[in-house]
């Protein structure tokens, strides 16, 4: 593997990573790409960890067209990733996403669904009328509506990323196991990267495709970016109370979400101002039972009753600047591309981000331009905000 030479490197082999390396192997499949993952088990990969969701339930224009074409792709994603006659099984169930809106923030939800409306999207208004007879277990006490988008659902993380990878490693990329201690780089260009063995590999293309470890992959590098590795919880729990009803993937106003596992299972989890950044994947039953219990009853009076089952931890990468990706060439440092900082909404836009960022390093015109999202717009002060009273 010594002075290996590439066309692009992709420096982290999580979702971000392996579905660029199959966009372009798809797109130029005479091009040479090498995915560095420093651990093939994935065991702490916020892809992996992610809670698997995607939503068509955003304010910014260009996040609500990203998840549309999700969609799109994951219709025929199982066929289109078959690799020697094998289908990928990831389990696509769209059980909808039902966000429940206090009546400080309804204004701004409407706001949102007229805008997701607009771009063609199955979002729609439910009184707490509709609430109540669609989810009678649902408190709409505080309730002013809702926003309930059909199409929205969950689905197998690990599955989608063995898919990326296998299927860009089918069709010609390289999957390496090491990791990217250094990004090399001369007279403001890339030049490549070093591993932590000493190996050196060329590219005129660096992806930082990190994830949490996106910050300091970047400082060996001379760039800076405002993101934090900030650790969130997930718990599961089951309900004593046995139920026939099927829930969507709720979201109440506090910020918990809660997704129905099957029966009486139930996993949730919520972001906290004062969750610990670094890497950190301990999980706490006192952050559920003093902090999230209280407020599930009172929107879920069953879950007053209930069993701890366990919980885990991973990353959210924030980009503390204003809680939206950074996808594209650094200005600071030519063919160093970034994918980072999607603040916990990234799982469900690896399938616009991927094509996205194959079609800037081949220097094509972009199918869905997400311009918006540069890089740039940090140095020039103008933030894109997901608007208030929604989850980013």
């Amino acid at each position: 593997m010594k002075n290996k030479t590439y066309d692009v490197i992709m420096a982290g082999g999580g979702v971000m990573g392996c579905a660029t390396a199959y966009y372009l192997m798809l797109q130029d499949p005479t091009l040479k790409v090498a995915i560095i993952e420093m651990d093939a088990t994935y065991e702490k990969n916020s892809t992996v960890l992610s809670d698997a969701n995607t939503r068509l339930q955003f304010n910014v224009k260009e996040n609500i067209q990203m998840s549309q074409y999700a969609l799109e792709k994951l219709a025929t994603f199982d066929e289109d990733m078959e690799v020697d006659g094998i289908k990928a099984k990831i389990a696509f169930k769209q059980e909808g996403n039902l966000f429940l809106s206090d009546f400080e923030n309804a204004e701004n939800a409407k706001a949102g669904l007229t805008t997701q409306q607009s771009l063609g999207c199955d979002v729609k208004w439910l009184s707490p009328d509709e609430i109540s007879e669609g989810y009678p277990l649902l408190s709409v006490e505080g309730i002013a509506g809702a926003t309930f988008g059909a199409l929205d659902g969950t689905m197998d993380a690990h599955a989608i990323l063995m898919a990326f990878k296998k299927k860009s490693v089918d069709l010609g990329a390289e999957f390496i196991e090491a990791e990217v201690a250094e990004i090399t780089h001369e007279a403001g260009q890339v030049t490549g990267v070093k591993l932590s063995s000493g190996e050196k590999f060329s590219a005129k293309y660096v992806l930082n495709s990190a994830g949490g470890w996106a910050t300091q992959l970047a400082k060996t590098a001379d760039v800076d970016l405002p993101i934090d590795p900030v650790m969130r919880q997930v718990f599961i729990v089951e309900i004593e109370e046995k139920t026939e009803s099927k829930f969507p993937f709720l979201f109440f106003p506090s910020g918990i979400y809660i997704s129905q596992e099957h029966g009486n299972r139930f996993m949730c989890g919520k972001s906290f101002d004062d969750d610990p950044i670094g890497f950190d994947f301990t999980t706490t039953r006192k952050t559920f039972e003093e902090r999230m219990w209280e407020d599930l009853v009172d929107h879920i009076p069953v879950f007053d009753r209930l069993k701890y089952i366990g919980a885990w931890a991973g990353l959210y990468a924030v980009n503390t600047f204003d809680g939206n990706a950074l996808l594209g060439e650094t200005p600071e440092l030519k063919g160093f591309m970034l994918a980072n900082g999607f603040s916990g909404h990234g799982f469900q836009q690896c399938h616009a981000v991927g094509r996205y960022l194959a079609e800037l390093i081949r220097g094509v015109s972009p199918v869905l331009n997400l311009g918006i999202f540069s890089p740039q717009r940090i140095l020039d002060n103008k933030p894109v905000f997901e608007g208030h009273g929604k989850l980013v």
